[in-house]
Protein backbone atom coordinates (compact mmCIF):
# COMPACT_ATOMS: atom_id res chain seq x y z
CA UNK A 1 0.00 0.00 0.00
CA UNK A 2 1.41 3.49 -0.68
CA UNK A 3 2.77 5.24 2.19
CA UNK A 4 0.31 8.32 2.26
CA UNK A 5 -2.93 5.88 1.78
CA UNK A 6 -1.52 4.05 5.27
CA UNK A 7 -1.26 6.87 6.88
CA UNK A 8 -4.54 8.57 6.00
CA UNK A 9 -6.26 5.21 6.98
CA UNK A 10 -4.24 5.23 10.24
CA UNK A 11 -5.58 8.29 10.87
CA UNK A 12 -8.96 7.62 9.97
CA UNK A 13 -9.08 4.31 11.96
CA UNK A 14 -7.48 6.19 14.64
CA UNK A 15 -10.47 8.70 15.36
CA UNK A 16 -12.61 5.80 14.42
CA UNK A 17 -11.05 4.11 17.51
CA UNK A 18 -11.10 7.24 19.94
CA UNK A 19 -14.86 7.84 18.71
CA UNK A 20 -15.88 4.26 20.04
CA UNK A 21 -13.89 5.32 22.94
CA UNK A 22 -15.66 8.04 23.58
CA UNK A 23 -19.34 6.41 23.20
CA UNK A 24 -18.21 4.03 25.98
CA UNK A 25 -17.89 6.46 28.49
CA UNK A 26 -20.88 8.39 27.55
CA UNK A 27 -23.27 5.06 27.72
CA UNK A 28 -21.85 4.16 30.93
CA UNK A 29 -23.87 3.56 34.14
CA UNK A 30 -21.89 3.67 37.55
CA UNK A 31 -24.47 0.92 39.18
CA UNK A 32 -23.61 -1.28 36.12
CA UNK A 33 -19.84 -1.19 36.43
CA UNK A 34 -19.84 -0.76 40.41
CA UNK A 35 -21.65 -3.96 40.61
CA UNK A 36 -18.72 -5.67 39.37
CA UNK A 37 -15.97 -4.84 41.93
CA UNK A 38 -14.56 -6.01 45.13
CA UNK A 39 -15.56 -2.88 47.89
CA UNK A 40 -13.30 -4.83 50.29
CA UNK A 41 -10.67 -4.24 48.02
CA UNK A 42 -11.61 -0.61 48.05
CA UNK A 43 -11.56 -0.20 51.79
CA UNK A 44 -8.32 -2.62 52.22
CA UNK A 45 -6.42 -0.28 50.24
CA UNK A 46 -7.27 2.36 52.38
CA UNK A 47 -9.23 4.37 49.59
CA UNK A 48 -11.20 7.28 51.50
CA UNK A 49 -11.88 9.77 48.57
CA UNK A 50 -15.72 8.73 46.12
CA UNK A 51 -13.40 10.00 43.17
CA UNK A 52 -10.35 7.56 43.62
CA UNK A 53 -12.46 4.68 43.69
CA UNK A 54 -14.62 6.22 40.56
CA UNK A 55 -11.64 7.04 38.62
CA UNK A 56 -10.32 3.72 39.28
CA UNK A 57 -13.44 1.95 38.53
CA UNK A 58 -13.46 4.07 35.09
CA UNK A 59 -9.76 3.27 34.69
CA UNK A 60 -10.05 -0.17 34.92
CA UNK A 61 -13.20 -0.69 32.75
CA UNK A 62 -11.81 1.27 30.20
CA UNK A 63 -8.78 -0.55 29.92
CA UNK A 64 -10.67 -3.92 29.65
CA UNK A 65 -12.27 -2.72 26.74
CA UNK A 66 -9.71 -0.96 24.66
CA UNK A 67 -8.03 -4.52 23.32
CA UNK A 68 -11.27 -4.84 21.96
CA UNK A 69 -11.89 -1.31 20.61
CA UNK A 70 -8.68 -0.83 19.33
CA UNK A 71 -8.46 -4.13 17.44
CA UNK A 72 -12.01 -3.78 16.08
CA UNK A 73 -11.14 -0.49 15.08
CA UNK A 74 -7.81 0.10 13.89
CA UNK A 75 -6.47 -3.73 13.13
CA UNK A 76 -9.08 -5.09 11.46
CA UNK A 77 -9.79 -2.36 9.00
CA UNK A 78 -6.18 -2.26 8.51
CA UNK A 79 -5.33 -5.68 7.28
CA UNK A 80 -8.39 -6.22 5.56
CA UNK A 81 -8.07 -3.33 3.27
CA UNK A 82 -3.80 -3.70 3.33
CA UNK A 83 -4.44 -7.29 2.01
CA UNK A 84 -7.26 -6.09 -0.23
CA UNK A 85 -9.61 -8.96 1.64
CA UNK A 86 -13.29 -8.96 1.31
CA UNK A 87 -15.41 -8.71 4.54
CA UNK A 88 -16.70 -12.29 5.74
CA UNK A 89 -20.38 -12.84 6.72
CA UNK A 90 -19.05 -16.05 8.14
CA UNK A 91 -19.05 -16.66 11.86
CA UNK A 92 -15.46 -16.57 13.49
CA UNK A 93 -13.83 -15.21 10.18
CA UNK A 94 -12.82 -11.21 10.29
CA UNK A 95 -12.39 -11.43 6.24
CA UNK A 96 -11.40 -13.51 3.26
CA UNK A 97 -8.32 -13.23 1.06
CA UNK A 98 -8.94 -14.79 -1.95
CA UNK A 99 -6.63 -15.47 -5.21
CA UNK A 100 -6.85 -17.42 -8.64
CA UNK A 101 -6.12 -20.67 -6.67
CA UNK A 102 -6.03 -20.07 -2.76
CA UNK A 103 -9.15 -18.74 -0.33
CA UNK A 104 -7.20 -17.21 3.35
CA UNK A 105 -9.84 -16.82 5.77
CA UNK A 106 -8.42 -14.74 8.72
CA UNK A 107 -9.62 -14.57 12.02
CA UNK A 108 -7.57 -11.43 13.60
CA UNK A 109 -7.11 -10.89 17.31
CA UNK A 110 -4.49 -8.16 18.73
CA UNK A 111 -2.04 -10.31 20.48
CA UNK A 112 -1.47 -14.07 20.74
CA UNK A 113 -2.67 -14.91 24.25
CA UNK A 114 -6.28 -15.01 24.34
CA UNK A 115 -8.35 -18.49 23.66
CA UNK A 116 -8.32 -21.05 26.01
CA UNK A 117 -8.79 -24.82 24.82
CA UNK A 118 -12.64 -24.40 24.52
CA UNK A 119 -12.03 -21.02 22.26
CA UNK A 120 -9.62 -22.88 20.21
CA UNK A 121 -11.63 -25.59 19.57
CA UNK A 122 -14.55 -23.35 18.56
CA UNK A 123 -12.50 -21.11 16.15
CA UNK A 124 -11.10 -24.42 14.29
CA UNK A 125 -14.71 -25.52 14.14
CA UNK A 126 -15.95 -22.02 12.78
CA UNK A 127 -12.92 -22.87 9.90
CA UNK A 128 -13.84 -25.97 9.28
CA UNK A 129 -17.49 -24.59 8.41
CA UNK A 130 -16.03 -21.63 6.61
CA UNK A 131 -14.54 -24.55 4.21
CA UNK A 132 -17.35 -26.43 3.66
CA UNK A 133 -19.07 -23.74 2.37
CA UNK A 134 -16.44 -22.96 0.21
CA UNK A 135 -16.11 -26.27 -1.19
CA UNK A 136 -17.21 -26.34 -4.22
CA UNK A 137 -14.68 -23.38 -5.14
CA UNK A 138 -12.08 -26.07 -5.43
CA UNK A 139 -9.48 -23.84 -4.23
CA UNK A 140 -6.83 -24.10 -1.22
CA UNK A 141 -8.13 -22.89 1.82
CA UNK A 142 -5.73 -21.34 4.14
CA UNK A 143 -7.51 -20.46 7.50
CA UNK A 144 -5.14 -18.07 9.82
CA UNK A 145 -5.66 -17.10 13.47
CA UNK A 146 -3.82 -13.60 13.19
CA UNK A 147 -2.61 -11.91 15.43
CA UNK A 148 -1.49 -7.93 15.02
CA UNK A 149 1.10 -8.26 17.61
CA UNK A 150 3.60 -10.88 19.10
CA UNK A 151 5.45 -14.16 18.26
CA UNK A 152 3.40 -16.60 17.95
CA UNK A 153 3.20 -19.40 14.79
CA UNK A 154 1.42 -22.34 14.94
CA UNK A 155 1.04 -24.67 12.06
CA UNK A 156 -1.94 -26.80 11.96
CA UNK A 157 -2.07 -29.79 14.05
CA UNK A 158 -4.93 -32.86 14.69
CA UNK A 159 -6.39 -30.59 17.16
CA UNK A 160 -6.48 -27.23 15.40
CA UNK A 161 -7.40 -27.01 11.93
CA UNK A 162 -5.89 -23.41 11.36
CA UNK A 163 -2.07 -21.91 12.05
CA UNK A 164 -1.46 -19.06 13.55
CA UNK A 165 0.53 -15.89 12.56
CA UNK A 166 2.02 -13.11 14.77
CA UNK A 167 3.51 -9.52 14.59
CA UNK A 168 5.96 -8.53 11.87
CA UNK A 169 5.22 -12.20 10.07
CA UNK A 170 1.50 -11.97 9.69
CA UNK A 171 1.54 -8.57 8.02
CA UNK A 172 4.49 -9.38 5.91
CA UNK A 173 1.93 -12.04 5.00
CA UNK A 174 -1.10 -10.43 4.43
CA UNK A 175 0.67 -7.14 2.58
CA UNK A 176 4.14 -8.31 1.35
CA UNK A 177 5.99 -5.86 3.20
CA UNK A 178 8.53 -6.29 5.73
CA UNK A 179 8.27 -3.70 7.10
CA UNK A 180 4.36 -2.74 7.43
CA UNK A 181 4.65 -3.68 11.21
CA UNK A 182 7.01 -0.85 11.96
CA UNK A 183 4.73 1.35 9.73
CA UNK A 184 1.65 1.24 11.48
CA UNK A 185 3.56 2.66 14.83
CA UNK A 186 5.66 5.07 12.72
CA UNK A 187 2.89 6.78 10.69
CA UNK A 188 0.79 7.34 13.73
CA UNK A 189 2.61 10.41 13.85
CA UNK A 190 0.92 12.87 16.68
CA UNK A 191 -2.50 11.98 15.63
CA UNK A 192 -2.48 9.87 19.29
CA UNK A 193 -1.75 13.24 21.32
CA UNK A 194 -4.42 14.89 19.35
CA UNK A 195 -7.46 12.52 20.05
CA UNK A 196 -6.35 12.17 24.01
CA UNK A 197 -6.38 16.23 23.94
CA UNK A 198 -10.03 15.96 22.65
CA UNK A 199 -10.76 12.84 24.96
CA UNK A 200 -9.54 14.30 28.21
CA UNK A 201 -12.45 16.55 28.97
CA UNK A 202 -15.47 14.01 27.97
CA UNK A 203 -13.16 11.85 30.84
CA UNK A 204 -12.90 14.14 33.13
CA UNK A 205 -16.75 15.38 32.66
CA UNK A 206 -17.32 11.42 33.50
CA UNK A 207 -15.29 11.35 36.18
CA UNK A 208 -16.90 14.39 37.73
CA UNK A 209 -20.51 12.95 36.75
CA UNK A 210 -19.97 9.63 38.60
CA UNK A 211 -18.18 11.27 41.27
CA UNK A 212 -21.50 12.88 42.22
CA UNK A 213 -23.75 9.84 42.09
CA UNK A 214 -21.35 8.35 44.18
CA UNK A 215 -21.66 10.29 46.94
CA UNK A 216 -25.13 11.08 46.79
CA UNK A 217 -25.48 6.83 46.82
CA UNK A 218 -22.82 5.55 48.99
CA UNK A 219 -21.59 8.85 51.28
CA UNK A 220 -22.97 10.00 54.95
CA UNK A 221 -23.81 13.73 54.85
CA UNK A 222 -20.12 14.16 56.64
CA UNK A 223 -19.14 13.11 53.47
CA UNK A 224 -17.43 9.61 54.56
CA UNK A 225 -18.06 6.18 52.58
CA UNK A 226 -20.90 4.15 53.58
CA UNK A 227 -18.77 0.97 53.37
CA UNK A 228 -21.89 -1.47 54.71
CA UNK A 229 -24.28 0.25 51.91
CA UNK A 230 -21.72 -0.08 49.11
CA UNK A 231 -20.93 -3.97 50.35
CA UNK A 232 -24.83 -4.23 50.57
CA UNK A 233 -25.70 -3.06 47.38
CA UNK A 234 -22.80 -4.97 45.33
CA UNK A 235 -23.48 -8.32 47.24
CA UNK A 236 -27.21 -8.25 49.16
CA UNK A 237 -29.48 -11.01 47.62
CA UNK A 238 -32.56 -9.09 45.81
CA UNK A 239 -35.60 -10.30 47.17
CA UNK A 240 -37.27 -12.93 45.60
CA UNK A 241 -40.87 -11.97 43.79
CA UNK A 242 -44.14 -13.39 45.05
CA UNK A 243 -45.16 -16.13 42.32
CA UNK A 244 -48.59 -14.25 41.06
CA UNK A 245 -51.18 -16.72 42.30
CA UNK A 246 -53.91 -18.02 39.22
CA UNK A 247 -57.48 -16.83 40.08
Amino acid sequence: MDERKLESLIRKCLSDFYERRLQKVSHLKLRAFLRRKNPYLFRALGIQKASDIVERLLTDYISASDETIFGNAFFEPIARISSVGKVSDAEGVDFVIETKNQITAVSLKSGPYIYNASQKKRQSQEFQAVRNRLYKLQKQFDPILGHAYGRVARKPSMDLFYRDASGQAFWQEITGDPDFYLKLIRLMKDEPAKHRKEYSPAWDAAVNKFTKEFIDEFCFANGNIDWEKLVRFVSEAEPQKMAKKSP
